[in-house]
């Protein structure tokens, strides 16, 4: 018997916008992780303080990369954030490649 599967998402776009409370729920950790992230410089929040802060929507994709980093090598915030760093350089760098190969 074949059986269906039904999913169900959110197309999230880089202009969306988050508050400190959506970004928490929507990653499943507490807001306090969230904000460590904005301390390690691994997301930018827009806004005041912290019941006022935005976030974009790069925001939860860099959010799940980071969780991934976490559980798949069980690196720290610090460890993550260097990490992910370095993804964004390789990004760049082979965006770059792209360019010069057209």
């Amino acid at each position: 018997m074949l059986k269906q599967i039904v999913l169900s998402g959110i197309i999230v776009e880089e202009s969306s916008a988050f508050t400190l409370d959506e970004l928490s729920r929507a990653c499943g950790k507490p807001e306090k992780w969230v904000i460590g992230l904005v301390d390690e410089g691994i997301i930018e929040a827009e806004g005041g303080d912290p019941r006022h802060w935005q976030f974009h929507g790069y925001c939860l994709r860099r959010v799940q990369i980071i969780q991934r980093l976490e559980a798949d090598l069980g690196l720290n915030l610090a460890g993550a954030a260097l990490a992910l760093e370095l993804l964004d350089e390789v990004e760049t760098l082979r965006n770059r490649i792209a360019i010069l190969e057209q």
